[in-house]
């Protein structure tokens, strides 16, 4: 670690990133209700569907992507972390795409898109210059999956700046598509291995499967069907990979061993986080092999506010408390951090299956307390300078 003496919210990348995510990801909920009913009209670049999809893939998304790569490439490489003045610039730079987008009506889509653009691309050659120069040839898929997500935003803009419907086009499906993707090539590591140390230290028993050919199978047969999805998303071919495709990332979760880790929210949390991704690739796979029977929406929400939204949550509270020094567990704070997000996905999936409207209204607000809580919560924990774990009490003196 280098020596550094600036704010404590730019000593880690994971510090303003994780914040900026939880506030933007309650607020810009919070605007786009206010704007859909009427309450507000923001002179926004996009229609008010697009902006909410926008915001929700390449702002929050992209700000929680940020967050975790900064603080793993790291990890990763043996390179110092991006701190101080460089962070705060590509955050500076986050947050102008942010006001760009919502308020840029007046500049024209071009001077919108370059500004929003920028930080994507930007991210992607800072962390792909760490990886490079330590030789840790293993991880650029990743900044190949961030470059995917820069071109996804481009043709976004693109799109709307020609008079197109954006959240319904391909570079909607390519946006999400890359975040399933990163949450299954991520998530398929970190879900076991944190599990695999926390039931080690708890004694003996059947820990998680060692990743093998199976994860490798899952991975390019989940890509291969969110490629023809993204190409052909009404082809029946393509539900049938999305099928495929659920049930090998069904079974490849039921190797994790996650039905022994209810003794600790932190981990428990990780699986069921990741359940919303099987459950996503089977819920469209069968909207488009059954549509009158399944719309689609409820599994691309399964996708989002499940997969997206919780994982997200997950693993902000668990680098946040890890990296600060705090003990990894989850207590009330976190079990109200998680709850009315889940409570948010299972209302939007059963919404998007035909429930009653109120359903949606509920999701809205889950969605709006869970990351909010998490922001007013975790402010004080990643604005802070590293504490020391705490130490276990004393045991109480024999009388």
């Amino acid at each position: 670690m280098r020596k550094y003496t600036g704010p404590a919210l730019f000593s880690g990348g994971f510090r303003p990133f994780f914040l900026l995510a939880g506030i933007w990801s309650a607020l810009a909920m919070a605007l786009w209700i206010a704007w859909f009913t009427g309450g507000i009209d923001l002179p926004a670049v996009f229609d008010p569907f697009s902006w909410h999809v926008h915001e929700m893939l390449f702002g929050f998304g992209a700000a929680a992507l940020a967050g975790f790569l900064l603080t793993a490439v790291p990890n990763w490489t043996g390179q110092l972390p991006v701190a101080g003045l460089p962070l705060a610039a590509l955050a500076a730079l986050w947050l102008a795409g942010r006001v760009a987008v919502m308020t840029g009506a007046a500049l024209g889509p071009v001077a919108v898109m370059v500004i929003d653009a920028a930080f994507l691309i930007a991210l992607a050659l800072l962390l792909g210059r760490e990886i490079v120069r330590a030789d840790n040839r293993r991880n650029l898929i990743v900044i190949a999956f961030v470059l995917a997500l820069a071109a996804a935003n481009l043709g976004f803009h693109w799109v709307a700046g020609h008079g197109g419907a954006p959240y319904q086009g391909w570079p909607a499906r390519l946006g999400i598509s890359v975040l399933v993707m990163l949450i299954s090539l991520i998530g398929g590591r970190i879900v076991p291995s944190f599990t695999r140390n926390w039931l080690a230290a708890r004694g003996p028993g059947p820990l998680p499967t060692p990743a093998g050919r199976f994860d490798v199978a899952t991975l390019i047969a989940s890509g291969a069907a969110l490629a023809l999805w993204t190409a052909a998303p009404e082809a029946k071919l393509s539900g049938i990979a999305l099928l495929a495709a659920g049930l090998l990332q069904l079974a490849r979760l039921g190797r994790w061993r996650g039905l022994r880790t209810f003794a600790e929210p932190l981990v428990t949390i990780l699986h069921l986080a990741y359940l919303f991704l099987p459950l996503g690739f089977l819920l469209l796979g069968s909207a488009l092999v059954d549509p009158a029977r399944v719309l689609p929406a409820a599994g691309l929400h399964a996708w989002l506010a499940g997969g997206v939204g919780l994982m997200t949550l997950a693993v902000m509270t668990r680098a946040s408390l890890g990296h600060t020094g705090r003990p990894l567990h989850a207590g009330a704070r976190e079990l109200a951090i998680y709850a009315p997000v889940l409570v948010a996905a299972i209302a939007r999936i059963v919404a998007g299956l035909g429930g009653p409207d109120w359903l949606l209204h509920l999701a809205a607000g889950g969605w709006v307390l869970g990351f909010g809580l998490y922001a007013l919560l975790y402010a004080p924990i990643l604005a802070r300078p590293r504490g020391a774990a705490r130490k276990p009490s004393r045991a109480p003196r024999p009388a």
